[in-house]
């Protein structure tokens, strides 16, 4: 099995070739404005360097969010669109749990920047259940209510590696899906929604 795996959720992204061996190869993005002007051609870069299309993946897997709510877009509409084209599954996965891979203890606390001094921010046990649910908050009033002995899983900028390896083990459990059933995890309200009901 052979995914391709999309996080433009933060301010750097990545791409990555993963199957049931590891990650094949992990691609940073830069752009500075706006990843729906860099990603597809990375996304055919990378195919190309191993030989492959779109259409010979066995599925694609996006990260959810929260983060960037147009990068969050970018890459959902970029993983809907490749899987619904080649006839295959998708699964989206929070990058906070992604995040949460990184770490080597039995509870793991991550958080990323959601601006306006707040983060976005959980906490995941050893097997990347969701233990504390995912929130946007102040920091203090956060770290506040941890359990004794949690573990600071510090960001990273390439999650893409990760999040297909994850995907992987999705995929193998049944729990990929048909790409229109693929959804956002924003944590917090779109700007847009929250200035027009009030």
């Amino acid at each position: 099995m052979t995914l391709l795996a999309i996080d433009t959720t933060g301010e750097t992204g990545s791409i990555a070739l993963v199957n049931e061996s590891g990650v094949i190869e992990e691609v940073s993005l830069e752009a500075p404005d706006g990843f729906a002007q860099v990603l597809f051609g990375a996304i055919e870069g990378l195919l190309t360097r191993h030989g492959l299309t779109a259409r010979q993946l066995d599925g694609f897997a996006c990260a959810s969010g929260p983060g960037s709510f147009t990068g969050v877009r970018v890459g959902l509409a970029a993983a809907m669109g490749l899987a619904e084209a080649a006839g295959c599954k998708a699964v989206a996965i929070s990058n906070l749990r992604v995040l949460a891979s990184f770490g080597t203890e039995p509870l793991r606390a991550v958080a990323i920047d959601a601006r306006r001094g707040e983060i976005y921010c959980a906490v995941y046990d050893a097997e990347l259940r969701c233990v504390q649910d995912e929130v946007v908050a102040k920091r203090v009033v956060w770290e506040a209510g941890l359990p004794a002995g949690v573990e600071f899983v510090m960001p990273r900028s390439m999650l893409a590696g990760a999040l297909g390896r994850i995907a992987i083990d999705e995929f193998e459990k049944g729990n990929a899906v048909d790409p229109a059933q693929v959804n956002p995890n924003y944590v917090r309200r779109p700007d847009a929604e929250i200035f027009w009901k009030e």
